[in-house]
């Protein structure tokens, strides 16, 4: 303080200056006020000394000044008492009063001792039981004894004062958790007392009472309650193990205690406490938690369909409960002091296994829940529905548990597999004719596959016969001979065309088929069958019956010499080859067509008519029909005799054979026609116009009565004039027509 007077002593002296000299110039002309005179100076706090003197008349303010020695503390007032502030506590100093009016101030009045009380003590306050309060104080500066005093901070109840020369004093028998108020001060060689201190203290508060725990055992918590205490602003419980130590704080009179460990006791205290400290600790209250779950929880399936489940014991466990539950919601379980339980399985399930352990404070928590899978089941249904001789396919119903299916087929020395998530295989690449072991295996990815599955015997269906040959006895008739190593089966050979399906069967390596149509092609295939089933058509074997013979042949002689044989076409025959032959000599004719012209024919002969048709592959027909007799030969020496004046007679010499003839007269007046009498040579023709030109043929006649048109035409004139008989004029010979 003594820095700040002087720092502003030392920034107010230019004015101050200003001010004396302002003042010599007015004192000059005026008179300044009157020395006040001090009645007394006196201290009561620590800090200030007040000072009490006579009224100055005229005087508007006082300017009091404390010397120390060492320090200058001034201050201005308006009149008495005043009081100099911001002293040092138990310091003598020089008091002065100087008068102040309009006029100037006065001089210094004569200076009065006094001396400032002593510093009021600093107090440290605590309460080390809820029945006390230790108040505690540093040393006070010319200090030789304290007084110190308290009371409830209501007011209510009785004050204790204390007096002592050390720096603590401890009150005692007070009530727990009360607010107390404390004052003290400390007085000097004359026992002047010194500035108080005062400040509030709380008694700490009882332990509380009536504790009650109440555990969770789900939740592995515990909820203390208690009677609530006076004075307190918190509590606090704390549980404690040999291992930990846990604790929660409330302002309330239940609190939860959380994350407590299984399988541990603990002893729960509760602490009361304020703003003075905390109670003592309850007395501790034992709580046992519910056992840890069971660990090392081991399973065992010996022998398949029952399961051995063991764990390791646990701390406060008292008895154990197993429980299982199979994976289409099914749940078993049993109780035992023991550490093992047995239980009935199935195939193909998944079993969840979890252990708990039970005391009195409930059900430990759950551990790991273990999961054993049974093998799966095996498939019990297999069918087969596809039988060959290559190939088998079977199918079964789904069964539980598994996830692939392996299917093996045994022969004995070879294995065929094959796998699959679908309940159905096909088993390929196997042997014809052979007997099988078939197992389905199911297969489950934790388990493996159930080896214990049951198997069934599956035969393939017979192999594949091949044809060696294939032979006709006759027109109709074939022989199939086939080679195969089946046993016990029968063969169906099959002839299959446009024309239709012939079959034979038989047990042995050879068969007979008769009645195929003529000019056709066949497929031949045998087929083995047994109990397993039909095997695989043998290669085919192509067979082309002989062309069909025509069925009808017609000869149609068409000059003296030469024929015409035609015929309707004959089914699988693409040539033909004609042959007519007799005692004198042979006619052949190869052709396409469906007809064919034969020269070199003698008239008047019988002939054998002989047709052969031929295949495109060369196969050949032999077809034969009715003889033929050429037709008779054409008359020689045709001559015309006229007979009266309108007649005339033909004559001609009869050829080789007996033959009836037919004459034929065409002129531009008609046509005339005679036949002549059996075993004659010649006919009359009468009534014929004379003086015309005749065409004549004398053809001979078939024995259907056909004329023949191919002898040769004679040309004569018959005259008017002349004899009435005799021969006609000859003009000349003319082709037939």
């Amino acid at each position: 303080m003594s820095n700040r007077m002087a720092g502003g002593h030392k920034k107010c002296l230019p004015l101050i200056g200003f001010t004396l000299i302002c003042l010599k110039l007015v004192a000059s002309a005026k008179t300044a006020p009157d020395i006040p005179t001090i009645d007394q100076a006196y201290s009561k706090i620590s800090n200030s000394i007040t000072v009490e003197w006579a009224t100055v008349p005229g005087a508007t303010s006082y300017l009091l000044t404390a010397e120390d020695g060492d320090t200058v503390i001034e201050t201005t007032v308006a009149n008495s008492p005043g009081t100099v502030t911001g002293l040092k506590a138990a310091t003598l100093y020089q008091i002065t009063v100087r008068s102040i009016s309009a006029t100037g101030r006065s001089q210094a009045s004569p200076p009065k001792q006094a001396k400032t009380v002593l510093a009021a003590p600093i107090l440290e306050v605590s309460s080390p039981s809820p029945d006390s309060i230790l108040v505690q104080w540093e040393a006070v500066y010319m200090a030789i004894g304290f007084s110190v005093s308290i009371m409830r901070a209501n007011g209510l109840g009785r004050v204790w004062k204390e007096n002592t020369t050390n720096n603590s004093l401890t009150f005692t028998s007070l009530d727990a958790g009360t607010l107390y108020t404390i004052k003290a001060y400390a007085w000097n060689a004359n026992g002047t007392p010194g500035d108080d201190s005062t400040c509030n203290q709380r008694t700490s508060p009882q332990a509380p009472a009536n504790i009650q725990v109440s555990f969770d055992s789900g939740a592995l918590k515990a909820s203390v309650s208690w009677a609530p205490t006076e004075g307190a602003f918190n509590y606090t419980v704390m549980a404690s193990s040999d291992s930990s130590k846990l604790s929660c704080s409330t302002t309330l009179s239940t609190c939860t205690i959380s994350s407590l460990q299984c399988g541990t006791e603990y002893l729960i205290s509760v602490l009361a406490s304020n703003d003075a400290g905390s109670s003592q600790s309850t007395s501790a209250e034992a709580l046992k938690t519910v056992a840890c779950a069971p660990g090392r929880v081991t399973i065992r399936e010996d022998p398949p369909g029952h399961l051995s489940v063991a764990w390791s014991s646990v701390d406060l466990g008292d008895y154990y409960v197993a429980f299982v539950k199979s994976d289409d919601g099914l749940e078993v379980h049993c109780n035992t002091s023991l550490t093992q339980c047995n239980f009935l399985s199935e195939c193909g399930f998944t079993y969840f296994i979890s252990v708990f352990a039970y005391n009195k404070a409930g059900q430990s928590p759950l551990g790991d829940v273990v999961n054993y899978t049974t093998a799966p089941c095996c498939p019990t249904d297999i069918n087969p529905v596809l039988v060959s001789s290559d190939r088998v396919e079977i199918v079964w119903s789904p069964v539980r548990g598994a996830e692939l299916y392996e299917t093996k087929a045994v022969d004995g020395f070879n294995v065929v597999e094959c796998n699959d998530t679908a309940p159905a295989c096909t088993l390929s690449a196997l042997e014809c004719d052979t007997k099988y072991n078939i197992t389905v295996y199911s297969f489950s990815e934790v388990r493996g596959s159930n080896m214990s599955c049951t198997s069934r015997f599956i035969t393939t269906a017979p192999c594949r016969p091949e044809i060696k040959n294939v032979s006709k006895d006759d027109f109709s008739t074939i022989n199939v001979h086939w080679r195969s190593t089946n046993d016990d089966a029968t063969y169906t050979v099959t002839a299959q065309g446009e024309k239709g399906r012939y079959l034979c069967s038989s047990r042995g390596e050879s068969c007979t088929m008769g009645g195929l149509p003529c000019g056709s092609m066949f497929s031949i295939t045998a087929v083995a069958e047994t109990q397993a089933g039909r095997s695989l058509p043998s290669y085919i074997v192509p067979l082309e019956t002989v062309p069909c013979c025509p069925a009808g042949l017609t000869v149609t002689q068409v000059t003296q010499s030469v024929i015409n044989v035609s015929w309707t076409a004959g089914t699988g025959a693409q040539t033909y080859v004609t042959v007519l032959e007799s005692h004198t000599g042979q006619s052949k004719c190869l052709t396409h067509q469906n007809q064919c012209l034969l020269g070199c024919i003698a008239c008047g002969i019988n002939y054998t008519v002989a047709l052969k048709a031929i295949s495109a592959t060369g196969l050949t027909a032999d077809c034969t029909y009715q003889a033929y007799s050429s037709s008779a030969c054409c008359p020689l020496g045709v001559k015309l005799y006229r007979l009266g004046p309108n007649g005339i007679r033909i004559y001609w010499q009869a050829s080789r054979g007996s033959a009836n003839y037919s004459t034929d007269l065409y002129g531009s007046k008609g046509i005339f026609t005679c036949a002549p009498s059996a075993g004659l040579s010649f006919c009359d023709v009468t009534e014929i116009p004379c003086g015309d030109v005749y065409t004549v043929m004398v053809s001979p006649v078939s024995e259907t009565g056909l004329k023949l048109t191919f002898c040769p035409k004679k040309i004569y004139s018959v005259t008017c004039s002349g004899s009435t008989l005799g021969m006609v004029i000859y003009r000349g010979k003319r082709n037939a027509e």
